[in-house]
């Protein structure tokens, strides 16, 4: 039976405007119920923070999103508290048409926890008109977490904007590259997921990223060279080439 055994109720955040507090800690309380100490102990060994957290799997909050629905104010008001899980609920229930560019420099700057960028850029920031922009700040970033949600966010916007012509996607190769050399684990992996991502959309950015891959394995600076190898372990393999030769097919 899940149980977070925390020494305290969980605190409503003093500046939880436009939503009811019944709301919110009728949330929270949610929260609390459905934490277990293992899931804690099992988040501390991928590099995530427990010191606010309840314990709750992304998927167990995704479901628990859909049945919340679109509601953009709960979604501020769950930010505002600082717990993990309410923070990673909020990227469910946040309204994309209604985020706002500011609003997602803000939550960016705050990210603490690779899988709460990479959530916020797989279902809520991949979804606004201000992706691309961001794509392009971002990368310029000093900041880890912030860098690696520009790449993130390449990644999921390759996977989730069918619409999106190739153009964009080019550009994202150059920033690829220049970003190549950074060491900081967390930025080197997004900027490989990024790269893989390109090559997986179509056959003509399967070869732009082939390209780019080659150029980086041959590169001095060993955190250029495993992302590049890595990157064309999988964009030469069998399945990348069986995905694309049936895109070609389907037309």
């Amino acid at each position: 039976m899940p149980s977070t055994r925390r020494a305290a109720t969980t605190k409503l955040p003093a500046n939880a405007k436009n939503t009811s507090s019944a709301e919110l800690a009728t949330t929270l309380a949610w929260l609390e119920q459905n934490g277990s100490k293992k899931a804690r102990e099992g988040m501390a060994r991928y590099a995530i923070p427990t010191d606010k957290a309840f314990g709750i799997s992304v998927v167990t909050l995704r479901a628990h999103g859909k049945r919340l629905g679109r509601d953009h104010d709960l979604a501020h008001a769950l930010w505002k508290t600082g717990y993990y899980e309410a923070r990673l609920l909020a990227m469910f229930v946040a309204d994309p048409s209604r985020l706002t560019a500011n609003e997602m420099d803000r939550w960016c700057a705050e990210f603490d926890s690779w899988s709460l960028c990479d959530t916020a850029c797989l279902h809520l920031f991949d979804r606004t008109p201000h992706a691309w922009p961001k794509v392009k700040e971002w990368a310029r970033s000093s900041d880890e977490f912030v860098r690696r949600a520009a790449f993130a966010l390449v990644a999921s916007l390759a996977v989730h904007d069918k619409r999106a012509p190739d153009a964009p996607f080019r550009e994202a190769l150059v920033l690829v590259e220049r970003a190549a050399k950074d060491p900081r684990n967390f930025v080197k992996k997004a900027v490989n997921w990024a790269l893989r991502s390109i090559g997986k959309r179509n056959a003509t950015l399967h070869a732009a990223a082939i390209d780019v891959a080659e150029r980086l394995t041959a590169e001095a600076d060993p955190t250029a060279r495993w992302i590049g190898k890595d990157a064309l372990r999988e964009l030469r393999g069998d399945a990348v080439r069986r995905r694309l030769a049936k895109k070609v097919k389907a037309g």
